[in-house]
């Protein structure tokens, strides 16, 4: 039979997974392969192994790397340079010069990413209108591109002053390294930020120029092999902002890459929202690595105009997600203090925890998880990886040792301090921004979500938790759902007394044709292209912004628009308004390809009796209650209305969730499960005692 199928794989720090989508018959199958940190591209071709099409049969293909950020977090990105404008060569290293956190006098910056051995200048001066001040210096720009030949640099990052007004002087730079230095990697600034703010725009094409040798390399070897093998679908890659751009696109611009690893969970949560009628979530997503955070409000993810890493701007729209070191391979050690901790470091994909079997030493989460009872030998997984409960013991016993416990008691403490690890996360995302974690329901995926989700709402009095099918490799399938993004924008510093339509129509046209050539040329008829504008908004004398919807209403009615709307997002995002005058500063264009969205299959319907355990499982919660029962059950054979009341552990073929006493589960209409949470302070307490 001929198939034609989509596949999403993401390539996590432990786990590939994968999700296929077959076109001819809806159904949906998620699976999971170790991930091959030394040769990326072998894991992500292993992955292709175990779906069912062949390459050739595969139409679309999205994917979601940690490469670009895995290289920043090592450090072992580019040898790179950075080209400013004469006087303003120091932009970059001292960036604005504050101390974070204040008052943490041990503070020290991270490492940084070049020294200003490699930073030059050269003469050349535009301003802020875009007028030229001083032309390029050609015979200097030579010399400082012969220098950057002569050493040997990767990549460069162009950044020179205004030039997000006029490019021009970048894109001569451009011209002269490629022909002094043609082997070298080219960013410039304006390319990927069209705003003000010299710094935050230099640091951005630092970081593209970081990454982009080491992408360009992975991507263009993943698609030779994938054409090799008969792939000629279209590829797309997830990007920070929510959506995913082309191979091609990403290959040129991998700075939009270096937040997308989580942002498949939360394009997927956004859409399942509105599925199951949940408009309002929090989403975690535990891995083998880390966890993320997010939040859906009115069905629709949190996005923000601008991202950090590790303190490092990068001036590009991205989704608001909270990461910490708190997955499966999280290891268990002792600080200085004798006390215990779990994490940020992890035993990866290789080794990985004892309990794998792959000579892993250290104890960690998915090791205590397994030596407490919440998950079992019986059910390999993925289907294919057997966990050793003797190996998980025998890494955790020399910590209990130290600490004078029992070993099984110290695994709940591993798990406890887990647990608290990732409320702190939520608390992050919420009530330290002023949100109820009340006011939402919580989504748990990730292979490791659903052994926490339970104690994680308990504690934080969330009263509902909602797994989604296919839990372990849900951001796979979030993906799927992933349509093309490109963003424009444009810096227009103005008044909104002084608002001249004609003003909006310079900055919105240019960007409006470039979005539909964009579009066009990947492959998007103007039926499936959609354009989204907005404005960034202020009081006069502030620094932060409000991003204001901008539709097309009549010329009349624009300040009036912007002025209510503005009113009323600032009361609702900061609490107050005020009288002061109010200015626009940035122009912003969102350009979307709708490609065809993924729908979930309802599941069956049980008509008479209920779901039976397949066998039970003892748990241990506390030295006075070390071996409780907990029924077994495989969330395979539930069906739509099934109900279980806990305590209870439910495996699956990718993750396994745990419910306590007094916590009720029913079988939704998608096959979610949604777990009314039991608030009574006596379900979690023996999961505090250690």
């Amino acid at each position: 039979m001929n198939r034609t199928s989509r596949i999403a794989i993401d390539v996590g720090g432990t786990f590939t997974d994968v999700v296929e989508l077959s076109s001819d018959t809806g159904e949906i199958t998620f699976d999971k392969v170790p991930t091959t940190p030394e040769e990326p591209t072998t894991g992500v071709l292993a992955a292709f192994g175990v779906t069912k099409a062949a390459l050739d049969e595969v139409t679309m293909f999205t994917h979601g790397t940690t490469l670009g950020l895995n290289a920043l977090l090592t450090r072992n990105g580019a040898r790179m340079a950075v080209i400013g404008t004469l006087g303003f060569r120091d932009v970059y290293l001292l960036g604005r010069t504050d101390r974070r956190p204040m008052y943490n006098l041990t503070y020290r910056p991270p490492t940084a990413l070049l020294e200003r051995y490699d930073t030059f200048e050269v003469p050349e001066r535009s301003l802020f209108d875009g007028s030229v001040h001083r032309p390029l210096d050609v015979q200097a720009a030579r010399q400082v591109a012969a220098t950057v030949a002569e050493r040997g640099y990767d990549s460069v990052a162009v950044a020179f002053l205004h030039s997000y007004a006029n490019p021009a002087h970048e894109l001569q730079m451009r011209e002269i390294l490629a022909e002094v230095a043609p082997d070298v990697v080219v960013s410039l600034s304006h390319e990927l930020s069209r705003e003000y703010r010299e710094y935050e725009r230099t640091s951005t094409a630092v970081l593209d120029a970081y990454v982009k040798p080491i992408v360009r390399r992975y991507l263009t070897a993943l698609q030779d092999r994938l054409a090799d093998g008969g792939f000629a679908g279209r590829f797309l890659m997830t990007r920070s902002g929510g959506g995913a751009m082309t191979a091609l696109a990403a290959r040129e611009q991998p700075v939009s890459l270096i937040l997308s690893g989580p942002a498949g969970g939360v394009i997927g949560a956004a859409a399942f929202a509105r599925l199951i009628g949940q408009p309002n979530l929090i989403t975690i997503d535990m891995g083998g690595t880390s966890l993320d955070a997010s939040l859906i409000v009115d069905n629709e993810p949190v996005l923000h105009q601008g991202a950090e890493f590790e303190s490092l701007p990068i001036n590009t729209p991205s989704l608001y997600i909270h990461t910490i070191g708190a997955g499966g391979g999280s290891i268990a050690w002792l600080d200085d203090a004798g006390a215990l901790q779990v994490g940020p470091q992890s035993a990866g994909a290789a080794p990985g925890p004892a309990s794998y079997g792959r000579g892993g030493t250290a104890a960690t989460f998915t090791d205590a998880a397994l030596a407490v009872g919440y998950m079992g030998a019986g059910t390999p997984l993925g289907g294919r990886l057997t966990l050793d409960a003797d190996l998980a013991i025998g890494a955790i016993a020399p910590l209990a040792s130290q600490l004078e416990m029992e070993p099984l008691q110290l695994a709940r403490g591993i798990v406890r301090i887990s647990t608290t690890k990732i409320m702190g996360a939520v608390r992050a995302i919420t009530v330290e921004v002023g949100r109820d974690p009340k006011d939402f329901a919580l989504l748990s995926f990730g292979g490791g979500g659903g052994l926490v989700a339970l104690d994680v709402a308990r504690e934080l009095g969330i009263g509902t938790v909602v797994v989604p099918p296919g839990q372990g490799a849900f951001s796979a399938f979030g993906m799927l759902m992933a349509d093309v993004q490109h963003d424009f924008s444009r810096t227009a510093v103005v008044a909104l007394a002084d608002l001249d339509t004609s003003l909006l129509d310079a900055g919105y046209g240019p960007m409006t044709e470039q979005a539909r050539a964009v579009l066009t040329d990947e492959g998007f008829e103007p039926a499936g292209q959609v354009l989204l504008r907005s404005v960034d908004v202020r009081y006069s004398g502030q620094e932060h912004t409000v991003t204001v919807p901008l539709p097309e209403v009549p010329a009349a009615q624009v300040a009036a628009w912007i002025e209510k709307e503005f009113t009323q997002l600032h009361e609702r995002q900061y609490g107050h308004g005020m009288d002061d005058p109010i200015e626009l500063t940035t122009m912003r264009l969102r350009a979307t390809g709708l490609v065809d969205k993924p729908t979930l299959p309802k599941v069956a319907v049980r008509t008479s009796g209920g779901p039976l355990a397949a066998g039970a499982r003892a748990v241990y919660l506390s030295p006075e209650d070390p071996a409780v029962s907990y029924a077994l059950y495989s969330r395979e054979d539930l069906l739509g209305g099934d109900e279980i009341a806990g305590p209870a552990v439910i495996s699956e073929h990718t993750a396994t969730t745990v419910m306590h006493v007094g916590d009720h589960l029913r079988v939704g209409e998608y096959g979610e499960l949604v777990i009314t949470v039991a608030q009574s302070s006596t379900v979690s307490e023996p999961a505090g005692k250690a």
